[in-house]
């Protein structure tokens, strides 16, 4: 995924008075200004001008890539703490405008930061710019423009990679130790949490789980005043308890099988390896509810595992597996041998679907996503066991870890195992556990 810095100010000359906004587009690796944008409103209020800088910095983001994540740095406490749901949002004018943000990109690609005002020049500058330009009766023109940073600058505004390469969890949880030192003694620490700005699982996940489990709570977005340390605790997460579902008589074979398929039902192995999960979970204890994949196999393991807890099951579409089209119960050789240019790209893109009109990597990313974010709205704080199929898993792992597309190839996902996903109410997720099958020896 792409990575963003969205910088963004607004200002108003009276408060009510003439206003004007700024927002800046910062590739977060190198400093380097991906887009400007700034416009004079009219009479308005500081908070008013502020979230739309916010509005304006949001779109330019997603402008660039619908699927970037972004962090949000702004001197406005106030638009920080609303838009990170630690306060309330009273004033009428601000809440369509809170809404608004909020529906540009999905809550999960958005982390919010407070910086000091001194660090937020560039925006400011910009919106400065708008009302100069309201003043004389025109609009701002970026070729009018003089807010960009020469490229120190802007570098030293940026969270730098870590050593190694993409995907070195260790160099991740060094850069995680670095920013829980740095924090310590003043505010601006808060910057090297944006783990984000990271390749690979050494970004969001890794960062944010060394924080979690060193400080007992989540570091939140919004910095806390020079020497107070870490800000107030984000509450108990939602945490997704994943289980693929047990073996079928096509899993030993390694064919492919998903929703367009034949629907297998479990074998009397894969009914044993449902029966030893249901134990362990009835061991742990935590499980409040059980949500299954419609495929019958899920089923029939969601069915084992709330029979022994005493819950019910209920039915999710968006947990289906992918539809392997025209490779539904193939082998991968097989596939190979039949359409090796249709399985070369599927390998290179997530884009690229299976041959016969199957489910693209991509596609079932964005339904799986939605289907996340609907069931973490239902179910927040509690303890939810997913029954589900190994793309949704990976997929829900990736995401998580904040890894690259093809880190779907590079997981091992075993019949009826177990991974856990736990999601905090500033929109962090950490990756507790993954196919943990020790129930099953």
């Amino acid at each position: 995924m792409p990575r963003f810095v969205v910088e963004a100010d607004g200002g108003s000359r009276g408060n009510p008075g003439p206003a004007g906004y700024g927002a800046v587009v910062l590739d977060p690796a190198s400093g380097e200004t991906l887009a400007e944008r700034a416009e004079y409103i009219g009479v308005a209020t500081n908070n008013v001008a502020e979230y739309r800088g916010l509005i304006a910095g949001l779109t330019a983001a997603r402008d660039l890539a619908s699927d970037a994540v972004v962090l949000v740095r702004m001197d406005s406490k106030l638009v920080v703490e609303q838009m990170s749901g630690r306060w309330k949002i009273k004033h009428p004018d601000m809440k369509p405008l809170a809404a608004e943000a909020a529906r540009i990109l999905p809550r999960a690609q958005v982390t919010y930061e407070w910086i000091p005002r001194e660090r937020n020049k560039h925006a400011d500058r910009l919106a400065n710019e708008a009302m100069d330009a309201g003043k004389r009766g025109e609009q701002w023109e970026p070729s009018a423009s003089s807010a960009a940073l020469d490229a120190s600058a802007a570098r030293s505004l940026s969270t730098p990679p870590p050593s190694g390469p993409p995907g070195d969890a260790a160099a991740g949880a060094a850069a995680a130790r670095a920013a829980l030192a740095a924090s310590r003694g003043t505010a601006a620490g808060a910057d090297t949490l944006f783990a984000e700005a990271e390749p690979g699982p050494a970004g969001a996940a890794t960062a944010a789980a060394e924080v979690r489990d060193r400080a007992g709570h989540t570091a939140t977005a919004a910095a806390p005043a020079a020497g107070q340390g870490w800000a107030p605790d984000m509450g108990a997460p939602a945490t997704f308890v994943l289980l693929r579902h047990g073996e079928t008589a096509l899993t030993p074979q390694k064919r492919f099988s998903g929703s367009g398929g034949s629907d297998p039902e479990l074998s009397p192995a894969g009914r044993r390896q449902a029966a030893a999960v249901a134990e362990a979970l009835a061991a742990r204890g935590t499980v409040q509810t059980v949500i299954s994949s419609p495929l019958l196999r899920c089923r029939e393991t969601a069915q084992a595992v709330a029979d022994r807890l005493g819950l019910d099951v209920t039915v999710e579409q968006g947990l289906r597996e992918v539809d392997f089209g025209a490779w539904e119960g193939l082998t991968f050789a097989e596939v190979q041998e039949r359409f090796p240019d249709d399985l070369q790209a599927w390998l290179d893109s997530p884009k690229a679907a299976p041959t016969g009109g199957g489910e693209s990597f991509a596609a079932a990313t964005r339904r799986i996503s939605a289907t996340r974010d609907r069931l973490l709205a239902e179910h927040a704080g509690r303890t939810v066991l997913l029954v589900t199929h190994v793309t949704p898993v990976k997929i829900l792992v990736r995401l998580a870890l904040g890894a690259p597309p093809e880190s779907l190839f590079r997981m091992e996902l075993s019949a009826a195992s177990l991974s856990a996903v736990a999601y905090y109410a500033d929109g962090n997720a950490s990756v507790r556990l993954l196919n943990d099958t020790s129930h099953l020896r």
